[in-house]
């Protein structure tokens, strides 16, 4: 039984052997014959590889990333409040799903809580910290900033003295403060401002500035005499005027927790855990304001969740990273799929003729596949290990771009482990794969018919792409068009979600429809060049027409750059503009006043209304709120940044347009909707809006009046005391006045400057202020983002487009020598390939441009009511890039046929 087993299964084990032996000497030759076209595969397999490596990365450090612990990091744990807020709903047909928003104010917990925590076993102190922005002025008058970050200049903070044994702090020089009027001050800031103990200080938080007697100087345990903390400056007052200065009598923003000696984390988060979880009257102090959904017990932080409740705007500002480095990673994947789809599939496609003739003497399939597929992944695994090793570098260059632009927040951490960097070996992998189904699907034809018909089916070049593909891309058009369709009648929200799905379908119905996109391009373009183009005319009509696969394989490549390119920039350069319009339109005062500190306190707009010849004056409190919402069935909850001002001063310093209702009702209870969040809440004067302040706080509103420029002011206008009660600090980002028409405006800027001379610090005040026009929160990374993006893809998506074209003239070696020939001269073919590039060129502008077009005038109309906007010095820079680009891919290629007196053919026996 064994020898009959033998007997059978050894012919079978030859014969594989035999196809494996004749494939890898196949494909030996085959790559030595064809390097040319291999060289362009290869180099959009390193970019595609670079790519996803350097993204993957940045993506995974965003994941693994998270608040970096500093003024907390002797603490065992830290407890806090929950800094977030949740929302259950039941979507169509699904079972119930809860969503999570970051809050942006401080959540603040009842001080009664640290004596039950002192109480725990294990706990050798539990010591309460508060912290409230500082604006300083040393000896002399000057302003004092806070440490240079990698964000820019970082705040100054102030703190009572027992928060020194959070870091710990130690004094270095003198002594702990002592009275209500000295301050201790770390090492840093009293280099900046250059005082010693002894000297004065000029410091202001919420009211007027006061002099305060440094009393010593102190840096965290470790660090040299002149240090501080990396990212913000530290004030140390006694407990009681901490206190004071804080604003707010019995809470505090979080309490650090130090453990008795042989008590580790796990125990002591255990052993807290179970004395918040008990009877505890400060979490029912926080269920009675927040929403019924939201957690209310307190948090207890460990490790690196400690930065948590030190860096607030770490978590939101790396939620909103994740999600725009997610989809880059999604447009990134799709575009290289599609590019190295396309130009492997090229390549294997010139090779028709040879693959013909190896079925015609008897090579099976799978020899073929054998043969293509070990071409491809030798050339692929080369590529990817090439491009995975480049994509460190990158993915480093970007880090550095985050924080030298400032757009990640203050605290953010985006570590880089040894372990991270085992991710390019992963996209390395996935760029070999989508070369390896790439190469299968192209040989996939030539490789099952039958023998005898091989080379006849060769000889024919496929001109129009299967049924199944051809179906695939009028799904993929149908559903671009209707997303379309769904963005220009969607509100603002669902009309984004909806243009981006539309952008995506149809770029990949261009890419499968290439071909046919290509035919109906000849025949537009095709007869135009013939009377013009001569002899090269006639020349580029008939090899257009008779190669339209080929012109849409060409075709395919501009037309992503195009697409992405133009929708990444006229996407922000739309909000951009008609959010600048309306800014401007909105901005009645002439008069802005601001500070290098920390901010504005109220009593700066007080005074500054009470200044002879100023007609009306507001400051302009920032903050945010959370709207809960259902987004086709499923719960949403959008953070949204909303602007508190002082309703009698509008609209002479700010005028939002109302167009139904009236700003003098706005007060306490009431608030103020933006036209297109009315429209999308279903809300009108005197309905009433429910939402959630930036701290948690959950209030049902009146609304007031409905305005029309939200681009501008935001989604919602509060009262300034209103909204004050809901920040963690309430001083103004700025003071807008308008000057009275008799008065005389630099005497007018002469008495401001007068009158808040000793009530603020470092006070300015200039004319023509810049408009008040909200960013959103994640913007600064999104411009970051968006410039490597359009720098990184873009530039990749040119380089492969040159890779196609040249790999395409490759192909056509054989056909220029064919017409030299028979007498075509040299002028005569190039006037035909320039031809050619033209048509290239101009059909991947025009559907590439029709691709972005229509998703980008959906969401304008429906979001701006315009249409949408690209600035002339970039459409007119896609254009030159485009034009240049297939111009050089289709001529320079050719120069080495057309510079030969007598092509080589000629010369041959």
């Amino acid at each position: 039984m064994a020898a009959r087993t033998r007997h059978h299964t050894a012919p079978g084990q030859d014969r594989r052997r035999d196809v494996r032996r004749t494939a890898r000497f196949l494909a030996r030759r085959s790559t030595r014959f064809h390097r040319k076209a291999w060289a362009a595969v290869f180099a959009a397999l390193v970019l595609t590889s670079l790519l996803l490596g350097s993204f993957a990365l940045a993506t995974l450090s965003a994941f693994v990333g998270g608040a970096r612990v500093e003024r907390y990091a002797a603490t065992t744990a830290v407890v806090a409040a929950d800094q977030s807020t949740r929302y259950r709903a039941k979507p169509w047909g699904d079972p119930p799903t809860t969503v999570t928003q970051f809050l942006t104010e401080r959540v603040r917990i009842p001080a009664e809580t640290v004596d039950r925590l002192g109480k725990v076993p294990g706990v050798r102190a539990a010591v309460p910290d508060s912290s409230f922005p500082v604006s300083l002025a040393g000896p002399g008058g000057r302003g004092v900033r806070g440490p240079d970050s990698d964000t820019g200049t970082a705040p100054v903070y102030g703190h009572g003295w027992r928060a020194t044994a959070l870091a710990p702090f130690t004094l270095r020089a003198g002594r702990a403060p002592a009275g209500a009027r000295q301050a201790a001050v770390d090492g840093d800031l009293a280099a900046r401002a250059g005082v010693r103990p002894g000297d004065r200080l000029r410091l202001q938080v919420l009211g007027p500035p006061v002099e305060y007697v440094v009393s010593g100087i102190v840096a965290p345990k470790g660090a040299a005499d002149d240090a501080g903390l990396a990212h913000q400056g530290a004030v140390f007052f006694t407990e009681e005027e901490a206190v004071r200065l804080s604003g707010h009598q019995g809470i505090v923003d979080a309490i650090g927790v130090l453990a008795d000696d042989g008590v580790n984390a796990q125990q002591l988060h255990r052993r807290l855990r179970e004395a918040l979880d008990g009877e505890n009257p400060a979490r029912d102090a926080l269920a009675g304001s927040r929403d019924p959904q939201d957690p209310s017990r307190l948090r207890v932080l460990t490790g690196n969740g400690r930065g948590q409740a030190e860096f607030l705007d770490a978590a939101p500002g790396r939620s909103g990273l994740l999600e725009l480095l997610a989809t880059l990673c999604a447009t990134v994947l799709m575009i290289a799929v599609l590019v190295v789809a396309g130009t492997v599939s090229q390549s294997v496609h010139q090779r028709a003729r040879e693959s013909a003739l190896l079925r015609a003497v008897g090579a099976p399939p799978r020899q073929l596949r054998a043969t293509v597929g070990r071409e491809v992944t030798g050339v692929a695994t080369a590529a990817a290990v090439l491009g995975a090793t480049g994509s460190v570098p990158v993915f480093l260059m970007l880090l550095r771009m985050l924080r030298d632009r400032g757009a990640l927040p203050v605290g953010l951490d985006l570590p880089v482990p040894p372990w991270m960097f085992a991710t390019p070996v992963l996209t390395a992998a996935l760029t070999l794969l989508v070369a390896r189904v790439s190469a299968a699907l192209a040989c996939g034809r030539i490789a099952k018919i039958p023998p005898t018909r091989a080379l006849g089916e060769a000889r024919s070049e496929p001109e129009q792409p299967g049924r199944g593909r051809t179906a695939t891309g009028l799904v993929a058009l149908f559903a671009g068009l209707t997303s379309a369709g769904t963005a220009a009648l969607q509100p603002a929200e669902t009309a984004a979600m909806a243009a981006g799905s539309a952008a995506l379908a149809l770029v990949i119905a261009c890419a499968l429809l290439g071909p046919w996109i290509a035919r109906g391009a000849v025949r537009l373009l095709a007869p135009l060049a013939l009377k013009p183009g001569g002899a090269g005319g006639h020349l580029a009509a008939a090899s257009a027409t008779a190669n339209s696969h080929r012109l849409g394989a060409a075709i395919t490549p501009v037309v992503l750059v195009v697409a992405f390119v133009g929708v990444q920039l006229a996407a922000g350069a739309t909000m951009d503009h008609e959010g600048g319009a309306q800014a401007r339109d909105a901005m009645r005062a002439d008069l802005v006043v601001t500070t290098g500190g920390a901010g504005l306190p109220a009593v700066a707009a007080r005074r500054v209304a009470a200044v002879p010849g100023v007609e009306a004056a507001t400051g302009t409190l920032h903050s945010t709120v959370v709207v809960a919402r259902r987004e086709a069935g499923d719960p949403v909850l959008e953070r949204l940044p909303v602007v508190g001002v002082a309703p009698g001063a509008l609209p002479a310093t700010l005028d939002p347009g109302v167009t139904s209702g009236s700003l003098r009702g706005l007060r306490e209870g009431t608030v103020a909707v933006g036209a297109a969040r009315a429209t999308s809440l279903g809300v009108g004067v005197g309905s009433e809006v429910r939402l959630r302040y930036g701290d948690g706080v959950v209030a049902s509103l009146r609304v007031a009046a409905v305005y029309e420029r939200s681009l501008a002011i935001g989604d919602f206008l509060f009262a300034r005391d209103t909204l004050a009660h809901h920040v963690s600090t309430p001083l103004d980002t700025r003071v807008l006045a308008r000057v009275a028409p008799d008065a005389d405006p630099g005497a007018v800027r002469r008495a401001v400057r007068e009158a808040l001379s000793g009530a603020v610090l470092g006070v300015r005040v200039a004319a023509d202020p810049s408009p008040e026009h909200f960013r959103s929160e994640d913007r600064g990374m999104g411009r970051v983002l968006t410039a490597v993006a359009v720098g990184v893809v873009g530039g990749f998506t040119v380089i492969a487009v040159l890779s196609t074209l040249v790999l395409i003239l490759v192909g056509r070696r054989q056909e220029l020598v064919l017409l030299r020939l028979v007498g075509a001269g040299r002028g005569q073919i190039r006037r035909m390939l320039g031809i050619e590039a033209a048509i290239v060129a101009v059909t991947g502008l025009v559907v590439g441009a029709s691709a972005a077009l229509i998703p980008l005038t959906a969401f304008s109309l429906s979001v701006t009511g315009s249409p949408p906007c690209l600035p002339a010095a970039q459409a007119g820079a896609i254009v030159l890039v485009v034009v240049v680009t297939a111009t050089a891919g289709i001529l320079l290629p050719a120069g080495p046929a057309l510079r030969r007196r007598c092509p080589a053919a000629l010369n041959r026996p």
